[in-house]
């Protein structure tokens, strides 16, 4: 039997895993990072980029990048969800068949599942680069509050991009089993989940066999890093407005540094009390 691997497909981020040695390794991509951010973009050349490089010009071709689908998929157009994303995000939704949704880029419609896909196969190639083999099996987390709909779309997502998914796990107990809870016995745990898009919290029951039992799940799906990112890029902005009387918002190779620096910021006062933005 081949390698198995193991994907957090993220609203912001995603990951890879294998186990090497009895022990879980965090796969680098090809760009070195151990996290790929979950985005895909369309150039105007026809070029897809997947990861880093859609993420580098997101903000001088907010139409054909697409980001944050995980918000979507699963679900109907409808849905007061998929509404709230879409007076947010920059890309253009339209409804599909059997009232799904499809993302519109260049004249051309996708699913969040085909998109998603997308992220799945760079996934996969790392993995793939990294043990030297093909890779066909893989376990997907997904949050715990995930329908059948959604659960079910993921799975999909994982076929379009040529994998057998063996099992879709709930995050919070995947957590809970990186943590070594599955040594413990009947008690109850409680795990955050505060993501690039999303804060979560689940409690858990673990029973006699290691059987994890998900009780309660809650959160907010518009509230994470990226919000957070945007408050700096707010001020920033704002400041800048105030002192030298230029609005920033309407630059957007300014907007595009000013992202990258408050992400830059955010991560340096996550161990110290100040930091210094020059641009």
């Amino acid at each position: 039997m081949g390698k198995i691997i193991g994907i957090d497909l993220g609203t912001t981020n995603s990951v890879v895993a294998v186990i090497e040695g009895g022990k879980p390794v965090i796969v680098e991509n090809a760009e070195g990072g151990r996290t790929t951010p979950s985005i895909v973009a369309f150039t105007k050349k026809g070029e897809r980029l997947v990861g880093l490089l859609a993420k580098r010009q997101a903000v001088t071709n907010p139409e054909n990048t697409i980001f944050s689908v995980k918000r979507l998929i699963g679900r109907r157009y409808n849905d007061g969800e998929v509404q709230k994303a879409k007076s947010i995000l920059p890309f253009k939704l339209v409804p599909g068949g059997h009232t799904d949704i499809k993302i519109e880029v260049n004249g051309k419609a996708y699913s969040p599942q085909e998109i998603s896909a997308m992220i799945l196969q760079k996934l996969k190639k790392s993995a793939e680069d990294h043990i030297g083999e093909k890779i066909n099996d893989a376990v997907i987390t997904v949050p715990a509050y995930f329908n059948d709909n959604q659960r079910e779309a993921t799975k999909s997502a994982g076929k379009i991009a040529g994998l057998n998914v063996l099992r879709i796990i709930n995050e919070p107990t995947a957590a809970a089993f990186a943590y070594g809870f599955d040594k413990k016995k009947n008690e109850k745990v409680a795990v955050y989940d505060l993501g690039g898009g999303t804060f979560d919290i689940s409690i858990l029951d673990i029973g006699e066999e290691g059987v994890y039992e998900v009780k309660s799940t809650n959160g907010n799906t518009f509230l994470g890093g990226d919000d957070f990112d945007q408050r700096v890029i707010n001020w920033l902005v704002d400041t800048f407005k105030k002192e030298n009387g230029i609005d920033l918002k309407n630059d957007q190779m300014a907007l595009q540094r000013l992202k990258e620096a408050a992400e830059k910021a955010k991560c340096e006062l996550s161990s110290s009390l100040e930091t210094e933005i020059n641009l």
